[in-house]
């Protein structure tokens, strides 16, 4: 994993996303947009979006996340740290 501060500035500049309000009623007001509860197994993530191991819960972005970003998962107080999985995919791991 590299960390984020080290990455090389040649990189594409990141994607930056529009977060419209949820139904997510776990958290204040002011960050509902930065959550949703997924759909199951058919609900396709987008690039800004992970899901937290530990509640299961989509954590959004308004920027497109990358391996090595931090994330933070307000329902359950876990920070969690983005890594690529096996299959490719962007998936999210407990760093404490």
């Amino acid at each position: 994993m590299v960390d984020p501060l080290e990455r090389k500035a040649d990189e594409a500049p990141r994607q930056r996303f529009l977060l419209e309000e949820t139904d997510f009623d776990e958290v204040p007001p002011k960050y509902r947009r930065f959550y949703r509860r997924r759909k199951g197994p058919g609900d396709p993530l987008g690039p800004n979006e992970v899901v937290c191991p530990v509640c299961k819960v989509v954590i959004r972005s308004t920027r497109e996340l990358r391996e090595g970003d931090r994330v933070y998962c307000m329902p359950c107080m876990s920070r969690l740290v983005v890594v690529r999985a096996d299959d490719g995919t962007l998936e999210a791991r407990v760093a404490y």
